[in-house]
């Protein structure tokens, strides 16, 4: 018997690409609904060449998660049987400066989403969360899901994702016929082992890996790092460092467990924590040179340590991370000797 449907917003993103690869290899056919914001065309074509000839269809939309008739338009053609959201803004720094947009796309379109899955009866929904809604204060390392949502979550990036968070729980309250997962992801870096999908961030990196990444083939000349006088073993921040092969199959493990009438949290990292300059020496070692950094000043807001307590997934949806950070600076590595540039886009996008 065919499996079913399954509508992955923002599916040609980093993560969602990731999760769209593993969804067609389990069997899944998968609707991507993406603007290409923050992602490529490209991207769908090498889906579809990693999956392979007998992997079930990939259909590609290029639409905004705010139009509501293409949402409308794209679950009356496919009539999924679940979704996993994954479109929305990411840039903490970002956030802070136009906070009115990251509440119109995370919230507002999450909304424009359930109203379109309501409309269509459907009433399965897996949302890509985030560690940000534990605050920059979290009282206990490594973090149970319990702690969340904190009165300090400090960008209102993380306030849009608990504020989703909130209304996804309220929609499942309303209606017993809806089940909702929540995944809190910690720290995802890595990239497919084919180095054929990866992270492509658009201008300045956000992120510790891409920047690095970007160090490695002197694309820029340093990687910052902010302080290096914090209680910890080297003086600079930890952080749980997650494949993003792993997590992609996390999101499975969460549809699969998927039941209606709960809207269930989890985190996804490994528990561990890297510090920032033992991942520069990894990633030195992986390259096969030393690459250069300056200690500056730290930053306001970042948080000494942030470590998963991944016990709630390993017991309930059997997921665990498999992959060390070796493997994701070699990843992280191949992707980007491969592809120098990131993705290359021509053209446009339609819909097929």
């Amino acid at each position: 018997m065919p499996k079913p449907t399954i509508l992955v917003t923002g599916g040609a993103g980093y993560i969602g690409s990731h999760t769209t690869l593993e969804l067609l290899l389990a069997g899944f056919t998968v609707v991507i609904v993406d603007n290409l914001c923050n992602s490529s065309v490209a991207v769908v074509r090498r889906l579809r060449e990693l999956a392979g000839p007998e992997a079930p269809e990939l259909h590609f939309i290029q639409a905004d998660i705010l139009d509501r008739s293409a949402l409308d338009k794209a679950f009356a053609a496919h009539q999924p049987h679940a979704v996993i959201h994954f479109a929305g803004l990411k840039a903490v720094g970002e956030s802070t400066r136009d906070p009115l947009t990251y509440y119109d796309v995370n919230v507002g379109g999450s909304i424009q989403l359930i109203r379109a899955m309501q409309k269509a009866g459907c009433h399965r929904l897996v949302f890509s969360s985030s560690a940000s809604v534990y605050g920059s204060t979290p009282k206990i390392q490594p973090i149970p899901e319990h702690l969340a949502p904190s009165p300090s979550i400090a960008s209102p990036y993380g306030k849009t994702k608990a504020h989703v968070e909130d209304l996804l729980q309220d929609w499942v309250a309303s209606d017993a016929q809806v089940g909702v997962t929540l995944l809190r992801y910690f720290n995802p870096i890595g990239a497919h082992p084919s180095g054929q999908i990866g992270e492509d961030p658009k201008g300045t990196p956000n992120n510790l890996m891409p920047y690095l990444a970007q160090v490695a083939t002197q694309t820029r000349p340093y990687l910052p790092v902010f302080g290096d006088s914090y209680a910890t073993s080297d003086g600079t921040c930890i952080r749980d460092y997650l494949h993003v092969v792993d997590l992609a199959l996390g999101h499975l493990a969460a549809l699969r467990d998927l039941q209606l009438g709960v809207c269930e949290a989890y985190n996804l990292g490994t528990g561990c924590g890297t510090s920032v300059l033992e991942l520069i020496h990894l990633m030195s070692e992986t390259v096969g040179r030393e690459l250069p950094y300056r200690i500056l000043p730290m930053r306001p807001g970042d948080v000494k340590e942030l470590r998963a307590d991944p016990s709630k997934a390993q017991a309930k949806l059997g997921w665990v991370a498999h992959r060390t950070v070796k493997e994701m600076c070699e990843d992280t590595w191949k992707w980007r000797t491969l592809n120098p540039h990131g993705y290359e886009t021509t053209g446009n996008a339609h819909e097929h």
